[in-house]
């Protein structure tokens, strides 16, 4: 199904669709299966096409692996200060996995812009009122080429639809989930209550065109879509979902208010193309330049005609008899030169210039012995990667706090007992390979003893807690030693 049709049949405007013709291309870059670049023909003459595949580096897929190890691995941490709470939160996420899934949707953010984060109830009991009274907490992961923002105000998307894809018995279905603010009301005075998120959900039948939309009583026949309500008013003005991009100003849609993000290598697709031809060519050198012996017929037999050499052998090569009537040879050896340091230098000046325009620095990325090894040294914090992390951790850190607290709202509408909503919460990022870590908290004590750093703020800091916390666990003032 085309699913602008279907937009456009249900009076939806979103973003249009020749901004997810650049989201699949930066997905095939991703892949490193690009139409007509990676798939090519070559022309022999007389019509003669050889079908052939280009080797690449897959340099796309390794920029977004390493951004995402850098922004979200096992070291980042999720501080909350209330313990009922933050237990409760660690549940979810841990259900979700989101250990493995949220680094992967990090690595899919870098590739294609956007990714997003949907958290929801599921198995609701509801009493006579139509009050929840206990339910679950799930958490649903969206790419960037299934969201469709339909509203936004300075770049944050406020109004949005997700779309699902589901098979069942070998039919194709699509999943609407439309999350859109509208006016609130008290039932019975008719007061403005001020806005609510509702959700909208329907359920499309892949077709051609803009497909067939099931009515909910079809839909509940399928094991994927039962249950699913047609309408959700969450009583909050508070969106049920998170949206996460790297923080890129958006340069490759014509319209500058595009809330989408952009991925990592967007502005250097140029680079990378670059890089795989000059990777193919350095494989091909080694196929190309193999050594090669010609020889004449009659070196090919014996007296007694049997075959003298291997005829699997591709080193030999038989030429015509009267090739070798002006050298007086019989046999010919050829050993090309192989170009193997012009390949590599020219590999490596690229690597450079790819990882400088993604906002890793130079020397970041190095082309040995026909692979590419990554600079581990500690990265100092005037460098180009300190900054680069640094700015994409503004966003990061501001989605992952909105996705702990809209998990902590599902859970008081589910009835968990003791959570805390306003409670404090910290994002400590991994910044180990940013900073010496032995040396900067050898400081900090020094600055304990001077007095100026509290045991406080050191413990905080050190020990990953909220500055709360870490009060209540000082040692002993009048005997206690700092460790």
């Amino acid at each position: 199904m085309n699913i602008f049709e279907y937009f456009k049949k249900k009076g939806i405007d979103t973003i249009d669709s020749s901004f997810y013709t650049k989201i699949a291309a930066w997905d095939s870059w991703y892949r490193s299966n690009v139409r007509n670049f990676h798939q090519y023909r070559v022309y022999h003459g007389a019509s003669n096409y050889e079908r052939c595949q280009r080797k690449s580096l897959s340099m796309a897929k390794k920029l977004c692996e390493d951004i995402s190890d850098l922004l979200l691995n096992e070291r980042v941490k999720f501080n909350i200060a209330d313990e009922t709470t933050a237990a409760f939160v660690e549940s979810v996420l841990n259900a979700a996995n989101f250990t493995v899934q949220g680094n992967e949707y990090q690595e899919r953010k870098a590739a294609c812009g956007t990714v997003a984060y949907v958290p929801y109830l599921t198995n609701m009991e509801i009493d006579d009122q139509g009050r929840v009274v206990n339910a679950e907490v799930k958490l649903d992961y969206v790419v960037a080429k299934n969201i469709f923002p339909t509203a936004w105000e300075n770049s944050r998307i406020t109004e949005v639809i997700f779309v699902f894809e589901k098979t069942y018995k070998r039919k194709k279905y699509a999943q609407f989930q439309h999350h859109k603010l509208e006016p609130r009301k008290d039932e019975t005075t008719g007061e403005s209550l001020g806005f609510q998120y509702v959700i909208e959900n329907s359920v499309v039948l892949c077709t051609s065109g803009a497909g067939r939309e099931l009515t909910p009583e079809e839909w509940n026949q399928i094991p994927h879509f039962e249950g699913l309500a047609a309408r959700v008013e969450t009583g909050s003005d508070q969106p049920q979902f998170v949206i996460d991009k790297l923080n890129i100003a958006n340069n490759v849609d014509e319209d500058d208010s595009n809330p989408m993000g952009i991925s990592l290598f967007a502005n250097s697709v140029d680079v990378l193309a670059k890089l795989d031809l000059e990777y193919d060519s350095y494989a091909n050198e080694f196929s190309l330049g193999r050594k090669r012996i010609f020889v004449s017929p009659e070196m090919l037999t014996n007296v007694d005609g049997a075959p003298v050499f291997d005829p699997h052998d591709s080193v030999f090569y038989q030429l015509p008899e009267d090739y070798f009537k002006d050298t007086k040879e019989a046999m010919h050896e050829v050993n090309p030169t192989l170009r193997i340091q012009e390949h590599e230098q020219a590999i490596n000046n690229d690597l450079n210039l790819l990882s400088f325009k993604c906002g890793f620095g130079t020397q970041y990325y190095r082309f040995e012995r026909g692979s590419v090894v990554t600079a581990t040294q500690v990265i100092s914090e005037n460098s180009d990667m300190y900054r680069t992390i640094r700015k994409h951790e503004i966003i990061l850190g501001d989605a992952l706090t909105d996705l702990i607290r809209c998990i902590i709202r599902l859970g008081q509408t589910a009835n968990v007992p003791g959570l805390v909503l306003e409670t404090d919460i910290r994002i400590d990022f991994d910044d180990s390979i940013i900073e010496d870590k032995q040396t900067e908290r050898q400081e900090d004590r020094q600055d304990v003893a001077m007095g100026a750093m509290s045991l406080q703020e050191y413990r905080a800091k050190w020990y990953g807690e909220t500055e709360e916390v870490a009060e209540q666990k000082l040692p002993d003032q009048s005997g206690g030693i700092l460790m």
